[in-house]
């Protein structure tokens, strides 16, 4: 098992929210198997999100994917990741 952390500020979270629950790189498709979504008790506006997969070749493709996803929100919908 392979986890994938991804840690960033969010604007809003109900709105990240939205934005995650739309799947905009294909998670499923991607070879996510499992993940979770959480965040700080002093700081509801940090998002912290494993993404768990079978092998290093499916996380090493989604943070490529990831990555370029960043360059159209960020600042906007996140900051900083």
């Amino acid at each position: 098992m392979i986890i994938l952390q991804i840690e960033h500020k969010v604007s809003n979270f109900e709105g990240w929210k939205i934005a995650f629950d739309n799947d905009p790189v294909g998670r499923k498709k991607a070879g996510v198997k499992r993940y979770r979504v959480t965040r700080p008790v002093d700081d509801p506006n940090f998002v912290i999100v494993d993404l768990e997969f079978e092998n290093e070749q499916e996380a090493q493709q989604m943070l490529t994917a990831l990555r370029k996803l960043r360059t159209t929100v960020e600042g906007t919908v996140m900051f900083n990741p």
